[in-house]
């Protein structure tokens, strides 16, 4: 069964090994990850499936002079394949949702890419819905020098 709650810093081997999964690349040292997690206001939900940490979720909440109630965002959101179709997601978002609302969050964000069916789909089963909004990328800072 299914279980989801905070991540603490002694998750963070295994967030290590889910966030590459996830993002690929070189694998981000877990004490990386437990230092992040205690300087930064993000929300990190895992779940757990037989007391192993299969997937994870985060969140993160701001405030602008420009709107009255604090603004949130799901940021990531990752199961494990052989623990998909058993909620977990949903569970995630929940938990998440719970913690955002309690923190002054009237309304919450998602970017997802559009050919995530799978995503989508999960994001609007718990209520979510598409809008028209565009996202433009830039990036600034130091280049990688081309080899």
């Amino acid at each position: 069964m299914i279980q989801v709650r905070l991540a603490t810093a002694d998750d963070a081997e295994e967030l290590s090994r889910l966030i590459q999964r996830f993002n690929g690349g070189e694998r981000r040292p877990a004490e990386a990850i437990a230092a992040s997690m205690g300087k930064s206001g993000e929300r990190i939900a895992v779940a757990t499936l037989n007391g192993s940490v299969v997937g994870f979720a985060c969140a993160q909440c701001f405030e602008s002079f420009c709107y009255p109630d604090a603004m949130g965002e799901i940021t990531e959101l990752y199961v494990e394949e052989s623990a998909r179709g058993m909620g977990a997601a949903s569970s995630l978002i929940a938990l998440l949702e719970e913690h955002l609302q309690a923190s002054g969050v009237r309304e919450i964000k998602v970017l997802t890419a559009a050919g995530n069916g799978a995503a989508l789909k999960t994001y609007e089963r718990c209520g979510y819905t598409l809008d028209d909004d565009v996202l433009l990328r830039k990036k600034i800072g130091r280049k990688e020098e081309s080899k």
